[in-house]
């Protein structure tokens, strides 16, 4: 996928050149897994794995959305861009316009194609990708001068509030912030924020696409998130914290036993325990210990599996095959959980071998074949 690619489709389409044209990353998150919604640290690269966006304007009111990777096509109105179920894909960019409009960015009509190579439900975030797509497309074409932290908070806002899912900033703040060759560590209590370069030595980051595909809003996320919220408010008696990720791992376990329900002490281990790995992990890798590094990547996925409940058999199947395998350092899922993909710190040299071993081991588990991914790490959204 490529720009000239992506405009000669939409003049197929629309039978006119593009104005512009725009790209966002997805992003993996290297560790630091359901740490965002509770104010903890996450650790996230933007990848060149993405969604294109050609656009033109129009001289009405009309939102033309066409996207290469769904057949539905949809027409919206800007003097109503509600919510509609029917609507499918559209309602993630419907949702950024409508949002901007009610904060009084005045919009004009559009004619989009979007096309992507994110695997859809595969945990990458195709979602935030086009929300980010989508705000910096809008305040690039009608000159709106919002910076970009504001746009990632608003492409939150959307798919929290018009979405329904109710998702931390790190999705959309790779997507908008990502910086080419580097992870960035990210503080969800604040927006505080770091760049760290992700160098790995003889080994490299490859993804494994579980293929079986996950809906956050039909998925336990909500209910995991609640759990949660009900812990923080027993912690709160106890300690003066805004979230569960202000308390290290020995506070935490100083004052865990006024958490009652024993299934929301669970999410808070993770929390805090992940939150503490995260540290740890930016530590390892500015000490080139990669391989000290990658063995957090276990650490966490086994969290995920016990603790936090968010994995699966697809997911434990899939780390599982890549931990064993002699060449791979580290595996861990990535992504909200419930299918999706894998992270793997994998000696380049053994790469090949390890897409066939694991993939065939992966297969004889569960009947699925894996997708692999060497994608680089990007920069975030931006014009083209």
């Amino acid at each position: 996928m490529d720009k000239n690619t992506v405009n000669q489709n939409f003049k197929k389409i629309y039978g006119r050149d593009a104005q512009y044209t725009f790209f966002s990353p997805g992003r993996v998150n290297v560790i630091g897994e359901h740490t965002d919604h509770n104010g903890g640290y996450v650790f996230p690269c933007a990848l060149s794995l993405g969604t294109y966006a050609a656009v033109s304007r129009r001289d009405d009111r009309k939102v033309s959305l066409i996207s290469e990777n769904f057949k539905l096509r949809v027409e919206a109105d800007l003097d109503d861009l509600s919510y509609k179920k029917s609507d499918d894909w559209a309602n993630y960019p419907k949702g950024v316009m409508f949002e901007l409009s009610r904060r009084g960015y005045t919009l004009g009509g559009m004619d989009i194609f979007i096309s992507g190579d994110i695997p859809n439900g595969s945990g990458l975030s195709s979602s935030a990708s086009i929300e980010v797509l989508t705000a910096v497309l809008c305040n690039e074409i009608f000159d709106f001068k919002i910076d970009m932290v504001e746009l990632v908070k608003i492409s939150q806002y959307v798919e929290n509030n018009y979405i329904g899912v109710n998702c931390g900033i790190m999705d959309q703040f790779a997507a908008g912030m990502g910086k080419e060759n580097c992870a960035v560590m990210l503080d969800c209590a604040n927006l505080n924020y770091e760049y760290s370069p992700l160098e790995l030595g003889e080994y490299e980051l490859v993804i494994a696409n579980t293929n079986k595909r996950r809906g956050l809003t039909d998925s336990k996320y909500n209910e995991r998130r609640a759990e949660c919220v009900e812990a923080l408010r027993d912690l709160q008696t106890v300690s003066d914290i805004k979230n569960i990720c202000d308390l290290s791992k020995a506070e935490f376990d100083m004052i865990s036993g006024t958490i009652k329900n024993p299934e929301a002490l669970k999410r808070a281990r993770h929390a805090v325990y992940e939150n503490e790995r995260v540290k740890e992990a930016v530590k390892l890798l500015r000490q080139g210990e990669i391989t000290e590094f990658a063995k957090l990547l276990n650490d966490s996925h086994e969290s995920l599996e016990n603790d936090y409940e968010v994995t699966g058999f697809e997911l434990d199947s899939l780390a599982g095959a890549a931990q064993r395998f002699d060449g791979c350092a580290g595996a861990r899922m990535t992504g909200g959980g419930f299918g999706g993909c894998t992270v793997n710190i994998v000696k380049k040299s053994k790469i090949p071998e390890f897409i066939e071993k694991v993939g065939d081991e992966y297969f004889k588990l569960t009947g699925l074949k894996a997708d692999f991914y060497q994608t680089k790490i990007a920069g975030g959204a931006r014009k083209l």
